[in-house]
Formats: C-alpha cells, sequence, structure tokens
C-alpha cells in the first residue's frame, strides 16, 4: 500500500461516496482512514517522486527532511515536518508545522485554514491564502502559534514533496512526525502555546 498511499485511501474513499475536503464528514472519512496506514516518510517519499518540487510556495503543503542549525539548543524538533508554506524568511521561509499540534487539534487548525482556500475545486491549483497578518488576527488560526516555524535553506536535507490539496487531510493523519525528544512534551507545549 506504500506505493500508492494517496491514491489507495482516495479511491476508497471515492468509492464510500466521500468527495475530498468538501464536507466536513469527508474530511473526517480521510483523516480516520489515514490513521491505519504503516508508513514512514521516506518511504512515502521514495514512492511519490513525481511529486517533488524545488519551491516552497507560500499556500502549498509540503514534507521534506530538515536538520535544525541550533538542534542542540532545542528540546525537540521535527525531522520530517509536514508544513503550509506561510511566506518567505530569512535564508528560508515560513511554515506551519502541523505535526506540532496533537490530531484532535491538527483537524481543528485544517478545518480552520479550509477557509483560506484560494478556490473550492481542490485540484492542482489551490492553495491556502494565508500569511503571518491573516492568522494572527483571527481567533479562529490560534492554533498556529505553536506550529509557525522559520525553515533555513541550508538546513534542507531533501527535496519537497508537495501534497495535493486533495490529499491534505490524509496526509494531515499520517504517522508522518519524527520527533527528536519528548513528544508528550511536545503536544503539552504546544497546547499552553495557543492559549
Amino acid at each position: 500500500m506504500v506505493a500508492y498511499v494517496f491514491d489507495t485511501v482516495l479511491t476508497k474513499g471515492m468509492q464510500a461516496g466521500q468527495v475530498p475536503a468538501r464536507t466536513r464528514d469527508a474530511r473526517d472519512w480521510y483523516r480516520n482512514a489515514a490513521r491505519d496506514v504503516n508508513v514512514t516518510p521516506n518511504r512515502l517519499m521514495k514512492r511519490n517522486q513525481t511529486k517533488f518540487t524545488r519551491n516552497a510556495e507560500p499556500g502549498n503543503m509540503l514534507l521534506f527532511n530538515y536538520d535544525p542549525k541550533t538542534k542542540k539548543k532545542l528540546p525537540y524538533y521535527d525531522t520530517f515536518p509536514l508544513i503550509f508554506v506561510v511566506g518567505p524568511a530569512a535564508d528560508g521561509f515560513f511554515g506551519l508545522n502541523m505535526h506540532y499540534l496533537p490530531l484532535k487539534q491538527r483537524a481543528m487548525l485544517m478545518d480552520a485554514l479550509y477557509e483560506t482556500a484560494s478556490d473550492s475545486r481542490y485540484d492542482a491549483g489551490t492553495r491556502l491564502k494565508i500569511n503571518y497578518s491573516i492568522l494572527s488576527k483571527a481567533s479562529r488560526f490560534k492554533l498556529f502559534k505553536p506550529c509557525l516555524k522559520h525553515y533555513l535553506n541550508g538546513q534542507i536535507r531533501s527535496r519537497f514533496m508537495q501534497v495535493d490539496s486533495v490529499e491534505w487531510d490524509i496526509a494531515l493523519f499520517l504517522p508522518l512526525q519524527r520527533f527528536v525528544g519528548n513528544i508528550s512534551k511536545v503536544y503539552q507545549d504546544s497546547l499552553r502555546k495557543a492559549g
């Protein structure tokens, strides 16, 4: 199933009458289906090489391997961030790493983020229309706070695997996070930061 994780889950969903991202029921269906998939980030990326891109364009969901420059000073970090690109930053970009939230809060933030989608087609051109100003001004996005990270170009250790918009809910719940440090502490600190 690894070779076709997204295609397999999407096909099962369509057969069950669930159109990706269109309704809360469909989102829940895909998120629950993703929980049962046994996959690692390396295997997923190896089997989806056609999805690689060199660009971290705002609004896209990306998965990549990352080695933080200041990792010796960090209490924890994710070596395979699953992010929505927020915008450019010095020597890199800002991204919302969805892995920093427990699954329930991840889903809550994603549901709010869907409101910023560039269109309702959920095709290859669909992006989130987000930036720091939008995220910080609306209370429905408050869960973004612990997820916002600065990624340095020089610390990226793989190409970016772009996740298509119809696959966002699947990727969101796949077991792809690879934290160095205590995951319980990550979630505890994130929920405290989100307030």
